[in-house]
């Protein structure tokens, strides 16, 4: 049954990236400008209409839509994202070079939040309605509220401007230059998780199981730790692969902040330089690597509560 599924949900992939293959290729036709000219122009040169006519037709711009979608589609099957206007170098090399450095902000920030907002998500629902409660509520609330590139510029300005703490760039790529972005990063999505480990452990204390387990006699930490935290813990697996996947593609304005080399400032790069082949790539990579994470997530489901597993 597993594996039925785990095709099913391949097949489900495939489908949805042929659609997002399209609409990515159908805005980026419709966008303003000639691809052309934005290639001249991000070499710096000044092209004739002569040369401009002469690239159209190598870059198959002369054929009708649907033709130069299923070449680009083709090409894409075979790992050829194109040529990026900007860079002069093939998109899915420059995709590669940047996501190890994304991925480590990511895994990163997404550690810090769990050690933060797991804790206090527990201890603010045992201490329910308590002033550490409502202290603990408030601050979430307000991380949630703060926009994020207002945080990243405050953590700069104090900790590398004023206490010259940390190094806000670097030739290298080490942990002090990944530490004020992930703490940029960890201090909205800790705020939202405390809220939600805050809820579903205060769902589980009000829970029939649990309050036969008291009247029997058992401790509450006992019942804490081996009942309550599994179950309210296993919601929070779906939000955990999301989380990971706006981490990867939703991280650019931080990355630029702190000019950090990742697959954000990347794509933000491409926009402002009217690089298409790259805006193209850089959506399929971020769809296919989020549809992949959310597999994972659905089948470590089974693995994680033995109800699914038995249910198939």
């Amino acid at each position: 049954m597993k594996g039925k599924y785990i095709v099913k949900r391949l097949l489900q992939m495939v489908i949805v990236l042929i659609g997002i293959s399209f609409l990515t290729f159908f805005l980026t036709y419709l966008a303003p400008g000639d691809p052309a000219t934005a290639m001249y122009e991000a070499a710096g040169v000044t092209p004739t209409e002569e040369m401009l006519e002469n690239t159209r037709k190598s870059m198959g711009l002369d054929k009708p839509f649907l033709v130069q979608y299923g070449v680009w589609v083709g090409k894409c099957l075979h790992g050829d994202f194109g040529e990026s206007y900007s860079k002069n170098q093939p998109v899915l090399k420059l995709l590669i070079e940047k996501l190890p450095a994304t991925l480590k902000l990511a895994l990163l920030s997404l550690a810090m939040m769990l050690v933060i907002s797991i804790p206090l998500g527990i201890y603010s629902a045992v201490k329910q309605n308590g002033i550490t409660d409502y202290i603990i509520r408030f601050l979430s609330f307000g991380g949630i509220s703060l926009p994020g590139f207002l945080v990243g510029l405050i953590l700069m300005y104090v900790f590398a401007l004023k206490l010259r703490l940390v190094k806000v760039s670097s030739s290298t790529l080490g942990f002090e230059q990944m530490l004020l972005p992930a703490v940029t990063l960890t201090i909205a999505m800790a705020s939202k998780y405390t809220r939600q480990v805050r809820t579903a452990v205060l769902d589980e204390l009000q829970s029939d199981y649990v309050i036969g387990a008291r009247a029997r006699g058992m401790k509450f930490n006992s019942v804490l730790w081996k009942h309550i935290l599994p179950n309210a813990v296993l919601p929070l697996i779906t939000m955990l692969g999301l989380s990971f996947g706006s981490l990867l593609g939703g991280a650019s304005v931080v990355e630029l902040i702190f000019s950090y080399p990742g697959m954000g400032i990347l794509a933000v790069n491409a926009v402002k330089t009217r690089d298409y082949p790259l805006i193209q790539g850089f959506v399929l990579w971020i769809a296919l690597i989020y549809m992949v994470v959310n597999l994972v997530v659905d089948i470590s489901y089974s693995y994680v509560d033995p109800r699914i597993r038995e249910a198939g």
